[in-house]
């Protein structure tokens, strides 16, 4: 049996060394975690899902989840480090031994970094099967040409994981056949024709453009199968809408712990807020709602963790706890009303990062459009 609490005391600790001060002035100077997310990856935190035998943790999904909901609720901001997680959906299950012998120990050790997961792309959005970027086979690896965008991380990683075409759209029967996964070493891709364009966004998520041009990438980059890579890529995508929903969980929990807190001590006409209904019940139904978002990542973690398909529990799980967080940091901002937007309170810096989640990595009108085609067998919409 698995020790959660104490995984979640152990991060707490190195969350509450750096405080919520690091992330204010990192979130205001755009720069990177890079003390923070090597203590997690010397600690065993950012391996925890790598097997005993390549020098990880050798854990499931659903303690991989306790580490960021524990890193989101004690003020940090999960998603500098979160990619290193869930692209083991996708090394794991499908890479071949010599890449799991090659790469995955020096990963552990925190020798090399893979932060960075490469899918979308500016006209496809989250249309994956209408991806453009190509890889055509030479006779010892492969060139690659297109463009990716909000692809994040990728200064601060030594790796990533691609999704490229290897056969034009239409020339398979299968919508989803013709897309291979590869492993690409970012400084080799550079020198051989990768540009890499910063992307000043709202939140200090370190995204950027992707351009491929003629860039060479060996052989053995590939991982799985060719042609059969979007199974190999959703492994990884299902992996991060559950990580992501614990991470939503985490600010969640931490909108409400600040809301109560500040709702305890605020008076206004000579009474605390918090005696006040109009304050109370939101706050309330906040935490009934995180509370329930969480029973479906746990469903939806047991079900990866067991090899079982999970679609449908991952992309609901995704849904219901970044509802559930944007509605409690909503409530958190109404809650302090004008100090809300101050930044030295920290709320709207976790405002703005869980707000992202509505939206990525997949938005919810998609997941609905999802449950609504393969779970109650409705008409495909679109």
């Amino acid at each position: 049996m698995i020790d959660t609490k104490q995984i979640r005391e152990s991060v707490a600790t190195i969350c509450q060394k750096y405080g919520e001060e690091y992330w204010r002035n990192l979130d205001k100077k755009k720069e990177y975690p890079t003390d923070f997310v090597k203590e997690m990856t010397t600690s065993g935190f950012l391996n925890i899902l790598i097997p005993q035998e390549y020098g990880g943790a050798g854990l499931g999904l659903k303690e991989a989840c306790v580490v960021l909901e524990e890193l989101s609720l004690q003020g940090a901001h999960a998603g500098a480090c979160h990619a290193q997680m869930y692209v083991m959906g996708t090394l794991l299950r499908h890479g071949s031994d010599k890449q799991k012998k090659e790469y995955l120990p020096k990963i552990s050790s925190g020798e090399l970094r893979l932060q960075s997961f490469a899918v979308t792309e500016p006209n496809s959005g989250t249309d994956t099967t209408s991806i453009k970027t190509m890889a055509k086979k030479t006779n010892d690896g492969w060139i690659i040409n297109g463009q990716k965008v909000w692809i994040s991380r990728v200064e601060h990683s030594d790796l990533m994981i691609l999704l490229a075409r290897t056969k034009p759209q239409g020339a398979l029967p299968k919508k989803t056949d013709g897309f291979s996964v590869f492993l690409i070493d970012i400084e080799q891709a550079k020198e051989s024709g990768l540009k890499i364009v910063k992307i000043d966004s709202m939140i200090n998520h370190h995204s950027c453009e992707l351009f491929f041009d003629d860039v060479f990438i060996p052989d053995e980059s590939i991982i799985g199968e060719e042609d059969k890579g979007f199974r190999a890529i959703m492994d990884g995508m299902n992996a991060e809408r559950i990580l992501i929903a614990s991470e939503c969980i985490g600010d969640g929990k931490y909108f409400i712990e600040k809301s109560v807190n500040y709702a305890k001590t605020r008076k206004i006409f000579n009474r605390e807020i918090g005696m006040n209904q109009g304050i109370q019940f939101p706050i309330a139904e906040c935490y009934s709602q995180i509370e329930a978002a969480s029973l479906m990542v746990d469903k939806a973690a047991t079900l990866f963790d067991e090899g079982k398909k999970c679609g449908a529990e991952a992309n609901m799980a995704k849904m219901l706890a970044a509802d559930a967080s944007w509605k409690a940091g909503t409530t958190a901002m109404e809650t302090f009303g004008g100090f809300g937007f101050s930044k030295e309170y920290d709320i709207e810096r976790k405002f703005r990062e869980t707000r992202l989640y509505q939206t990525a990595p997949v938005s919810r009108n998609l997941i609905l459009s999802y449950i609504a085609e393969h779970v109650l067998n409705l008409p495909r919409s679109f």
